[in-house]
């Protein structure tokens, strides 16, 4: 019954459908004409014409049907399609962190693939996502949210109306983003976070997957070189002691299911960038997902930020940032690590000079010490703000990816090679 309703009036293909036809029937009278009655001339003419007039319709259905579909983006089909098709080649790349870092690093990977999985901390306790997590009990989803956003392929209005914010007169909604509301109304609506960040997924049309490390509502909680201990991580970020030890309470959670089997598919896993120890350590203090990371064999790149942070990583090297996540989860987690040897312009470097923020040394002999390929690259953007060029580290990605399946090949061809060998020696 449903294919009658295309001859319905109004629908604006049936035209389009009879002239199709009708160029099918004059293609096949010219194949007759050309064929038995050997008139080549008016045969080719036939046969041009008609496969001119079912060109014109298929045309003309396509956009009849993209109208309606996309009455915003019709003039796009072509690019949406490419994107589409070359998107879904791309390689399955896993992205592990939070905070502003991950959502800049997913900027870039989006356009290089739709085949992303973000594993995102749950860890914040801060700001609405604290208010929300300590009143409904629930995971905090602000770094899931800007996430869904930078992995957004829906209209701009759409990743704007997640990102707003109600100010001080909205009461009781002030300081929280309309996007932490809409995922905690999924969550009621589904009655579990993860269906919930997939039905938003689906509202927003991201490209790829976004997936928090663990369900269980955990405490991040730092030891201080001078004895004393911090819990949460809001509160984490403003202590001036350095840090001596990262952990979560309760101890033991398990990553989600879905977290794993994305490591274990991943053709290549990217850490950060973002804050060390309140956005990279939360997830790799999670004991199976660090012991699936060793597992893969796969790129696995630790992206170094650029600057300091204040009280988190002062007078941090590129050196003292891998090493702080050796010591806290293991050394076959990591296998590349990407510095910034870019020069940044003055203006923003005085501004983060006034926080307490430097740029961070590269120390890139002792990270080659540890064994770990070291990619030198100027990765920066600096405008107002200091921040990972996405563009450029999706480049770098592609390259380190490219050369590991090269050596991959190589190796199968020397192995191929010497079992030859062996067999007809």
């Amino acid at each position: 019954m449903g294919l009658f309703k295309w001859l319905y009036p109004g629908m604006r293909v049936k035209r389009w459908v009879f002239l199709c036809a009708f160029g099918i029937i004059l293609c096949s009278m010219g194949f007759v004409l050309t064929i038995i009655d050997n008139q080549k001339t008016s045969g080719s003419l036939v046969v041009l014409f008609g496969t001119a007039l079912v060109a014109v319709s298929i045309r003309k259905i396509i956009k009849s049907v993209v109208t309606v579909l996309l009455p915003q983006r019709e003039g796009e089909l072509v690019n949406i399609m490419y994107q589409k098709r070359y998107l879904e080649r791309g390689p399955r790349i896993v992205a592990i962190g939070g905070g502003s870092g991950l959502s800049v690093l997913l900027h870039g990977l989006k356009e290089l693939t739709s085949n992303i999985t973000a594993i995102v901390t749950v860890a914040d306790d801060g700001g609405s996502s604290g208010r929300l997590r300590s009143q409904f009990n629930m995971p905090p989803p602000g770094d899931i949210r800007n996430c869904l956003v930078a992995l957004a392929d829906a209209e701009p209005m759409m990743s704007d109306l997640f990102q707003f914010r109600f100010q001080e007169e909205a009461g009781d909604l002030a300081g929280h983003s309309f996007g932490n509301l809409f995922i905690l109304a999924m969550l009621k609506v589904t009655g579990d976070f993860e269906k919930a960040i997939k039905a938003s997924s689906k509202i927003l049309a991201i490209r790829g997957h976004v997936i928090p490390s663990t369900l269980k509502k955990v405490t991040l909680a730092a030891l201080h070189r001078n004895g004393t201990e911090t819990q949460g991580e809001s509160n984490i970020s403003k202590a001036t002691d350095p840090i001596e030890r990262l952990y979560l309470k309760p101890e033991g959670c398990s990553a989600t299911e879905d977290a794993l089997q994305a490591i274990q598919n991943a053709e290549c896993i990217v850490i950060g960038p973002g804050s060390l120890y309140t956005s990279i350590l939360p997830n790799l203090l999670i004991e199976n997902l660090s012991d699936a990371l060793a597992r893969s064999t796969v790129p696995k790149i630790y992206i170094c930020n650029v600057m300091t942070q204040p009280h988190e990583t002062d007078r941090f090297t590129a050196f003292d940032h891998v090493n702080t996540i050796v010591e806290h989860a293991r050394p076959d987690i990591l296998s590349h690590v990407i510095v910034n040897v870019g020069r940044i312009a003055q203006s923003p470097l005085k501004k983060y000079a006034k926080e307490q923020a430097f740029p961070v040394d590269p120390d890139i002999t002792r990270i080659r010490a540890f064994g770990y390929e070291v990619i030198e690259s100027d990765i920066q953007n600096s405008m107002d703000m200091i921040r990972h060029n996405p563009r450029k580290l999706s480049k770098l990605i592609t390259d380190i990816i490219g050369a590991s399946k090269k050596k991959t090949a190589d190796l199968e061809r020397r192995r191929r090679k010497i079992l030859y060998a062996r067999n007809h020696a």
